[in-house]
């Protein structure tokens, strides 16, 4: 599965008011896993830049005078997002941009669609359905879901690009790592329910030698035990395998 978190900057707020793009970001995932592709690009957006858009990027005119404009770099873009599944923090925005883009160069032909060529996830409205009459916005839900962003003093296409993609795997996946690197070497993900059909099931040949089993050393016990807590903690008292450790045996 690939998906694609992709966010832009702009010189302002509304494209049909002749408001261009200036930055795109995009960080790939591979079965819910970064991979090492990322598509970075500042543009000329050939106007200029509004000075709250400036306050919030920090992107300048001069930042972008030599830059490609956006028709120079459009079919790489394209290459790079047809056929992902295009995960944004507010779609509509960044998709009506793109989109404006695509139509200002397409000279009078059929322009092409970021929603024809992708499927779109919005996660601002994913957010919102699961938090109803909570803030939604990129910085809450660092803060929700224990994400770092203490690095994003101003906004940028790329890095919110690679923010969000932490956000959306927390949101979506409830833990992306179930033994991170200061408790263990192991690394997992849940991506959800997984149903076993028939045609999954391998069946082991009765007359196989019994696999050996290593007790825990009493060290690794004390360890799991400090990270059932920090899970607990975190969960709101909701640990599972804290609760089943208590049973007796």
């Amino acid at each position: 599965m690939r998906q694609i978190i992709l966010d832009t900057e702009t010189t302002g707020l509304e494209p049909s008011e002749g408001h261009r793009v200036i930055e795109i970001g995009c960080v790939e995932l591979i079965n819910r896993r970064a991979s090492s592709n990322r598509y970075q690009q500042y543009l000329n957006p050939e106007r200029e830049i509004d000075a709250g858009a400036m306050e919030v990027h920090g992107i300048t005119n001069e930042m972008v005078a030599e830059k490609p404009k956006f028709a120079d770099i459009a079919q790489s873009l394209l290459d790079f997002i047809e056929g992902a599944e295009l995960i944004i923090h507010n779609a509509p925005f960044d998709v009506g941009f793109l989109n404006s883009e695509l139509t200002r160069m397409a000279n009078n032909g059929k322009p092409v669609r970021i929603d024809e060529i992708c499927t779109v996830v919005d996660t601002l409205k994913l957010a919102r359905s699961m938090h109803p009459g909570q803030k939604n916005d990129l910085n809450s839900l660092c803060g929700r879901y224990s994400v770092d962003n203490s690095h994003r003093t101003l906004h940028g296409a790329l890095l919110d690009a690679e923010i969000l993609a932490d956000v959306y795997l927390a949101m979506t996946g409830g833990q992306t790592g179930l033994f991170e690197d200061t408790h263990s070497h192991m690394k997992g993900a849940t991506t959800g329910n997984i149903v076993a059909t028939p045609s999954d099931i391998r069946r082991l040949d009765p007359k196989r030698p019994k696999l050996p089993v290593i007790a825990a050393s009493a060290e690794e016990l004390a360890e799991h035990q400090v990270w059932l807590e920090e899970l607990d903690k975190k969960s709101g008292g909701k640990c599972l395998w804290k609760k089943l450790d208590t049973v007796p045996s």
